[in-house]
């Protein structure tokens, strides 16, 4: 097939998010009411702040603000994975960061697929949080067997979507009419079923391990179990969500409100207790309840480097030593103001933060002109100094695993935090992937790198045409 003719990823990637979209608003409801909220808050803030509307219209990047989404799911088994990982290739998305959630009791490890390079992020950033679980951590030798047996029966692809992944690895890509099933088959993988594929017997004793163990194990698919927009200000969204008719979780997970924000921060309303049936042995179906999805939203910031994310670490830690969220939010006050003071510490302005080498940025010409005076190899300051070159603040595109645990924990029930013995395992999780996971740092650093080269190249190029 002549490669021309295939569909480029990104517009396969838009039209699954999109697919994902309208299949999720009618699932659950609430989440239409919120893109509603999202959408008219950040309307708000575009309005009341000419200079962020700018900036993101100069970098491309405001259009992107309303079509970004990020969504979850749980996988059961390492072929799960794998096959998951030929999917989102087709997509152009690709793993990108481990991310250990048992250091907060919660039995899964997990990647993000997204795509990686600026051009196909700024035509569709969605991004997928995929988390595999651990069935080496449930203690009950009798029940992760079960367990495991239950995830061995099923197949979460649908005939059609492996067909489709194998013809698009072999092709080269895929073509209109193939992209077009590609986004509905693997759209399958995604969707809500209410009968479970286990008794209600073996449900209650999974959810006694551990509530995501339960979902995980006892449904016919992962189905998705949120979706995510991007907000300009999260705390107005927080804010005005019961006034929508919305109950949101009673913390912001991540950083406190800054001028410049930093990584991620998220909050989500709370899971739906849906109705779902259990089947016996003899193929009878019983009434029962399941809770699992819910609604998220983020505000992503600047991208740290190690030094800056060390400090963050450090700061976060110390002010969870001083006061831990609970989850039914009864201390909410007294953790945010402890958040507040101790994030005092970390430099509220991009001049500083630069300075301190704490962020990531991407620079660019500001002044033609000006950058006219400078020679190949001009000290970078100077060329800033002078107005010739600018720098924004580059998008943190990945998650936090403690904001992930806090998110999980706060929808899966406040008892569902339990011990569990923290044991990262990338290499193992790399295998169970078939591939191996991009490393953030170097990716944001060779963004960096790359918008300071294009500026050198520049003056080279000024210069032989002299």
């Amino acid at each position: 097939m002549n490669a021309q003719k295939h569909v480029s990823p990104d517009r396969i990637r838009a039209a699954f998010s999109a697919a994902m979209s309208a299949m999720y608003k009618q699932e659950v409801p609430a989440y239409g009411t919120l893109m509603e909220l999202v959408a008219d808050i950040n309307a708000a803030v575009l309005a009341n702040d000419s200079h962020l509307h700018e900036r993101l219209k100069e970098t491309d990047s405001l259009e992107r603000i309303t079509e970004e989404r990020h969504g979850a799911i749980r996988l059961g088994t390492a072929a799960e994975l794998a096959m998951m990982r030929r999917v989102f290739a087709v997509m152009g998305m690709y793993p990108v960061g481990y991310y250990d959630l048992s250091v907060a009791g919660i039995p899964v490890h997990s990647t993000a697929f997204r795509p990686i390079d600026d051009a196909a992020l700024k035509h569709n950033p969605f991004r997928v949080f995929t988390s595999l679980l651990r069935l080496d951590l449930i203690k009950d030798e009798d029940l992760r067997k079960q367990a495991e047996e239950t995830l061995t029966r099923r197949q979460i692809f649908t005939p059609g979507a492996v067909a489709l992944v194998e013809k698009a690895e072999t092709e080269g890509g895929l073509d209109e009419a193939d992209a077009r099933r590609f986004v509905e088959e693997v759209l399958e993988t995604f969707r809500w079923h209410d009968k479970a594929s286990v008794s209600a017997d073996l449900y209650k004793r999974l959810h006694d391990a551990h509530r995501l163990i339960a979902d995980v194990v006892s449904f016919k698919g992962p189905h998705i179990n949120h979706l995510t927009p991007r907000t300009l200000d999260i705390d107005a969204v927080q804010e005005q969500m019961p006034k929508r008719g919305i109950n949101p979780k009673a913390v912001v997970e991540g950083p406190p409100s800054r001028k410049c924000p930093i990584l991620l921060r998220q909050t989500s309303f709370k899971a739906l207790e849906e109705p779902v049936s259990f089947s016996d042995e003899n193929g009878n179906w019983t009434p029962g309840t399941h809770t699992a999805r819910f609604g998220e939203i983020e505000q992503r910031g600047i991208a740290l480097t190690p030094k800056g994310r060390a400090l963050y670490d450090k700061l976060l830690d110390a002010t969870r030593e001083k006061v831990r969220p609970a989850a039914d939010g009864s201390n909410t006050a007294e953790y945010m103001k402890a958040l507040e003071e101790t994030f005092a510490a970390f430099p509220d302005s991009w001049e500083e933060i630069r300075a301190q080498g704490l962020g990531y940025f991407a620079y660019s010409v500001k002044d033609e002109a000006a950058l006219a005076r400078f020679a190949p190899g001009a000290d970078l300051e100077a060329m800033i100094a002078a107005g010739a070159v600018q720098f924004d603040p580059i998008v943190y595109e990945d998650f936090l695993p403690v904001s992930a645990a806090g998110i999980f924990q706060s929808n899966l029930g406040d008892d569902a935090a339990q011990e569990f013995v923290e044991s990262p395992n990338q290499k193992r999780f790399e295998q169970d992937l078939g591939a191996k996971v991009l490393n953030e740092f170097e990716h944001y650093a060779r963004i960096e790198r790359e918008s300071l080269e294009a500026i050198q190249r520049r003056l080279s190029t000024a210069e032989a045409a002299e």
